[in-house]
């Protein structure tokens, strides 16, 4: 069972306005038992797949193709990379939304949950104390300090503990001794870190990072300016004490933020209604910056016995089967 990706260019369901693929722009569609699926997704900020908005038909005749061209004028289609109701361990990806199968489809709990959101919250509340004082302008961003560099140091060496953790759920072993950023790099495209914008808004409405967008592999360390600046400082503060500035305490926080994204998905952050999520959108926002729709999760679904067989959409989110985790190859 495949399913396949297109941009949705018109809307003609029975009875419903002839306008949903204007803010739905992105269609996921598939073939099951018999039927026809389609969901409507987003195409913008994090590129949410509305299973809400999920249209169906008994096939008859119909193939997929056809199907989704004259209802949904599905343009430029794709093939998914992941079948229906399938995920990669460990990794979040638009298509996982709600708290409990975001934690079923990446094996969380909420004691990993927990501590992963006490960690970030410690190091936003470090950088608030440090804006007590420095005042985040074009700048201040300069500026360095003690406290710059004590934040600077435990932010990258959380982005380590992370970037560990999931060379060990891929099973890869280290190039040499212990892992570096020759090991770390590899998780570039597995986990499309560079996918992931934060702005921060205390600086203005138009400074944002991509912590991870200039990653390459043969300059691991040099091609992260923050993470190069951490080295730099944390062995030899008297020469490189000057590394250890607000910036790059910003862009380390970033990089944190970004693989929090990646094994928690980012709505607790923006809609969790806790004290991480209230400081979080005081300094933060997160976008997808040109996402492989390819990539993303498709929820396979429970056919009710009693559904219709012409034309519909509704919701299908009680009908999402449990999602089952293939392997994080790097």
């Amino acid at each position: 069972m495949t399913a396949i990706t297109y941009v949705n260019t018109h809307t003609k369901i029975p009875g419903w306005v002839d306008t949903v693929h204007v803010d739905q722009q992105r269609g996921y569609a598939y073939e099951s038992n018999g039927r026809l699926f389609h969901i409507y997704g987003r195409g913008q900020g994090l590129w949410t797949l509305s299973v809400g908005l999920t249209a169906s038909e008994s096939t008859g005749q119909e193939h997929l193709a056809s199907w989704t061209q004259k209802v949904f004028g599905a343009s430029n289609p794709e093939q998914m990379l992941h079948a229906p109701g399938d995920v990669i361990s460990g990794v979040w990806r638009p298509g996982l939304y709600f708290k409990t199968e975001i934690h079923q489809a990446l094996a969380i709990n909420e004691y990993t949950q927990r501590t992963a959101e006490q960690s970030l919250r410690i190091l936003i509340e470090k950088l608030d104390e440090v804006l007590l004082y420095i005042e985040p302008s074009p700048t201040g961003l300069g500026t360095y300090s003690h406290k710059c560099r004590e934040l600077l140091i435990l932010a990258c060496t959380e982005v380590e503990t992370l970037w560990a953790k999931y060379l060990r759920i891929a099973n890869t072993s280290s190039v040499g001794r212990t892992f570096t950023t020759n090991d770390y790099v590899k998780l570039q495209f597995p986990l499309y870190l560079h996918e992931y914008m934060i702005s921060c808004k205390l600086i203005s409405n138009t400074y944002s990072v991509n912590p991870f967008g200039e990653w390459t592999s043969t300059n691991p360390t040099q091609s992260l300016p923050w993470y190069n600046a951490y080295n730099k400082t944390k062995h030899d503060r008297e020469q490189y004490f000057s590394e250890a500035t607000l910036e790059n305490c910003i862009h380390a926080i970033a990089a944190v933020i970004v693989l929090f994204c990646v094994r928690h998905g980012p709505f607790s952050l923006i809609e969790g209604g806790n004290a991480l999520a209230g400081l979080f959108v005081q300094h933060f926002d997160i976008v997808l910056k040109n996402p492989d729709p390819k990539s993303f999760y498709v929820p396979a679904f429970n056919i009710p016995s009693n559904i219709r067989n012409d034309l519909f959409c509704g919701s299908m989110k009680e009908n999402i089967r449990p999602w089952q985790a293939m392997p994080l190859v790097i």
